[in-house]
């Protein structure tokens, strides 16, 4: 594991070392740089395409796996496909995140494709970082793809964060929920320069008591620019909501586009939008507190993002 990977896992994911008790795969440059399976989850590596199986067995509790991916220079085109199968009644944290760094002129990239199973009654915590460093002209990019499906009485949170340095992203997740299955979405994202960034979401609500909740908080700075799509399907008894909300700076530009396709006649559904800029008056009320104006917006960016 070199230099660079072990400053982007811990930006990512939190990783200052081997965990004791964890399960685990490091993924540099396109290659597996360690692993570690536990007594109750199992990582194996596909034999037919670059990836991993992560299977955490019915009944795991407490337990955390890692699946951070780092690409640490230019002209890497990584591809991976992971499949998480969690069984009934689990409860687990899956830790990944994505780091990408390029000094050089040619483009790095990282696509993971993740499919998540939950079993019935499962509950699983994913938590992702995207962040870009390198002061090469390539651009760095982070195209996620995620798949979704809950059985019934399952609890899917995920955590989504970019957190800078990412010149372009298009992330796309498609969920499919069953009876009584519940998806928790936070996606917080910031971007500037003339950086770009893509949300593609479709959720099916397709058994009696499921639900959804997506939340996109985003701030556009300088010459970027961002596009929100969302489309809940309510095609049961069920309950929707989404909402994007986005802070605009300099000429930065946002598209919000939230839909609702409401196939049954007691599927609640709802969905919010709101773009603007930073209000003068609490930069005015910042100041005051002797801060200047550049930490005053910096200030009310990290509120809005946390």
């Amino acid at each position: 594991m070199n230099k660079i990977t072990e400053r982007l896992l811990k930006a990512v994911s939190g990783w200052t070392g081997v965990p004791q008790n964890a399960a685990y795969n490091i993924r540099e440059d396109g290659l597996c740089a360690g692993r570690q399976s536990t007594k109750n989850i199992q990582i194996t590596s596909k034999t037919d395409k670059p990836g991993i199986d992560v299977t955490i067995l019915p009944d795991t509790k407490g337990e955390t796996v890692y699946i951070p991916a780092c690409v640490t220079h230019s002209a890497i085109d990584d591809l991976v496909y992971n499949d998480f199968y969690i069984g009934e009644n689990a409860d687990v944290t899956i830790v990944a995140g994505c780091g990408v760094h390029s000094d050089g002129e040619e483009e790095a990239r990282h696509n993971g494709i993740h499919r998540f199973v939950l079993g019935k009654n499962a509950h699983v915590l994913y938590l992702e970082k995207h962040l870009g460093t390198g002061t090469g002209a390539g651009a760095r990019k982070i195209d996620p793809v995620t798949e979704v499906e809950q059985a019934e009485g399952s609890v899917m949170e995920m955590e989504t964060t970019q957190i800078g340095g990412v010149d372009s992203t298009h992330r796309t997740m498609s969920a499919k929920l069953t009876a009584n299955a519940k998806l928790r979405v936070r996606e917080r994202l910031l971007t500037d320069g003339s950086q770009q960034a893509f949300t593609d979401f479709n959720v099916s609500l397709d058994g009696d008591g499921s639900g959804c909740d997506l939340i996109s908080r985003s701030v556009a700075k300088e010459q970027s620019h961002q596009e929100f799509r969302s489309v809940i399907h309510g095609n049961r008894p069920c309950t929707g909501h989404s909402e994007c909300d986005a802070i605009i700076m300099g000429h930065g530009t946002v598209n919000a586009s939230p839909a609702l396709a409401a196939n049954h006649e007691d599927a609640a559904l709802i969905h919010e939008a709101a773009i603007g800029k930073i209000a003068g008056e609490q930069i005015l009320k910042l100041c005051t507190l002797g801060l200047t104006e550049e930490e005053a917006e910096a200030k009310i960016v990290e509120g809005f993002l946390r």
